[in-house]
C-alpha cells in the first residue's frame, strides 16, 4: 500500500497534468500556436467573442484565482466587466505574445504551489468561503479547458484550425 506522502504526491502531479490539458483537450500552446495575427480580433459569424477576448478573459480569470489562492488581501476584479477586455482586439500587436506568456508564467506559478508539499491541498484558506488549493486547482483546469475549446472554435470557423 502507497504511503500517505506518495500518494500525495501522485494526486499533486496529476493536478498539474490536468492544469496543462492535452489529455482530453487540445493543450493551451497548442491552440494558441500561429495563431494568425489578422484573426485575433475577428469574431466569427454568431459569436460574442474573438480569440482576444477569449485569451484575456482566461488570462485575467486564471490570474485572479492565482492570486486568490496565495494572498487574503487580493481583490478580485469586478464581475463580469473586469473579467474582460474592452475591445475584441488588442490596442498593440505585440498583446497577444504578452498574454499568452502571462498565462503561462501565472499557470507554473500555480503549479508550483499545487507542487509544494508545504501547500495542504484540502485545508480551507483563512480568507474565502471554504475555497482550498485542491479546489482552485480544479477551478482554473474546468475554467480553462472550456475556453480553450471555445478558442478552437474560434480557430475552426475563421478556417485556421485543422485545415
Amino acid at each position: 500500500m502507497a504511503s500517505p506522502k506518495a500518494s500525495d504526491s501522485t494526486v499533486r502531479e496529476q493536478l498539474v497534468q490536468l492544469l496543462r490539458g492535452g489529455h482530453a483537450h487540445a493543450a493551451f500552446d497548442d491552440i494558441v500556436h500561429d495563431f494568425p495575427p489578422d484573426q485575433i480580433g475577428v469574431r466569427p459569424s454568431g459569436l460574442p467573442y474573438s480569440a482576444w477576448e477569449l485569451l484575456e478573459h482566461l488570462r485575467i480569470a486564471q490570474k485572479d484565482i492565482v492570486e486568490f489562492s496565495r494572498s487574503a488581501e487580493h481583490v478580485s476584479p469586478k464581475w463580469p466587466e473586469g473579467y474582460w477586455p474592452k475591445s475584441p482586439a488588442p490596442e498593440h500587436h505585440n498583446q497577444w505574445d504578452e498574454s499568452v506568456k502571462a498565462v503561462r508564467a501565472d499557470l507554473a506559478e500555480f503549479e508550483a504551489m499545487v507542487r509544494d508539499p508545504a501547500q495542504d491541498l484540502n485545508r480551507a484558506f483563512p480568507w474565502g468561503d471554504g475555497q482550498t488549493l485542491l479546489r482552485e486547482a480544479l477551478l482554473i483546469a474546468d475554467h480553462n479547458s472550456y475556453h480553450l475549446g471555445q478558442l478552437v472554435l474560434v480557430r475552426r470557423l475563421l478556417g485556421s484550425w485543422g485545415n
